[in-house]
């Protein structure tokens, strides 16, 4: 004859029941809590690089205006070479930047010019400077 007892049943349910085989609410918000603080510093970290991208691009951007600048200002007759002032929106497929030439005559010595081509965007916040020195 087979004997079943419902006092050992109930007693291996309840024991399933608080061994812990799960999670409770606390840890599942508690594993909520992490996760959600780690993908915020993600998010921020990401907004980071894009900004830090974005300058760079701006950067690379400037140098190329500026060193083209100087290529022209080098294929220019010595005495022509002049002060220049190119605003905003006035270089061609570069709306965003301003490009200034400054020449100062007879430095560092005579016959010699300086050349100084600034490069400026963001409303003049962000600037390259190239220097260089052209001789008669």
């Amino acid at each position: 004859m087979i004997h079943h007892n419902y006092y050992d049943q109930r007693s291996e349910v309840t024991f399933r029941l608080r061994s812990g085989n799960g999670f409770t609410l606390m840890e599942v918000l508690v594993a909520m809590l992490i996760l959600s603080v780690g993908l915020l510093g993600m998010a921020a970290l990401t907004t980071g690089i894009i900004n830090s991208n974005k300058l760079s691009n701006r950067i690379s951007a400037a140098t190329v205006l500026a060193q083209d600048k100087m290529e022209e200002i080098q294929s220019t007759e010595y005495a022509s070479v002049a002060d220049d002032t190119e605003d905003y929106n006035s270089i061609s497929d570069y709306p965003l930047y301003k490009r200034i030439t400054d020449v100062t005559d007879d430095d560092p010595a005579a016959g010699m010019k300086k050349i100084t081509v600034t490069v400026y965007w963001d409303s003049d916040n962000h600037s390259v400077v190239l220097k260089t020195i052209l001789a008669e």
